[in-house]
């Protein structure tokens, strides 16, 4: 069962069109949203869940309060990634949760690196 209490049907495509309002990533700002959240983009929440709100972004808020990729969010919702990708483009716009890159690959250290300083330790 997924944070809002349902599991997506797939036989139920008029659920997805009301959750997003009949938007897709194509008509709202589909640069925005592809340039910004692809699958391991993580993010957090910054401010709590209101009782107005549509129960898909609060539970995305709940669930959010420590790093989760777009990836995850929409395993615990039950919902396909297009419909998250829609719902976190509101929350970003309303400045209710963050998104972050991964760390890039570049970044991270040599693997070369790490195994030498492995096998210098195990010589100690």
């Amino acid at each position: 069962m997924s944070e809002t209490g349902q599991e997506w049907d797939e036989g139920n495509p008029e659920r997805l069109y009301v959750i997003t309002r009949g938007r897709s990533a194509l008509n709202r700002g589909a640069a925005f949203e592809r340039s910004t959240l692809d699958l391991v983009t993580l993010i957090v929440s910054r401010s709590e869940p209101q009782p107005t709100m549509q129960p898909e972004h609060a539970a995305i808020l709940r669930i959010c309060h420590s790093p989760l990729s777009v990836a995850e969010i929409s395993a615990y919702l039950g919902l396909p990634m297009s419909v998250v990708t829609v719902l976190l483009a509101d929350l970003l716009a309303d400045k209710r949760v963050e998104a972050r890159a991964p760390v890039p690959q570049a970044l991270l250290p040599d693997r070369a690196l790490i195994e030498a300083v492995m096998h210098g330790l195990q010589k100690l």
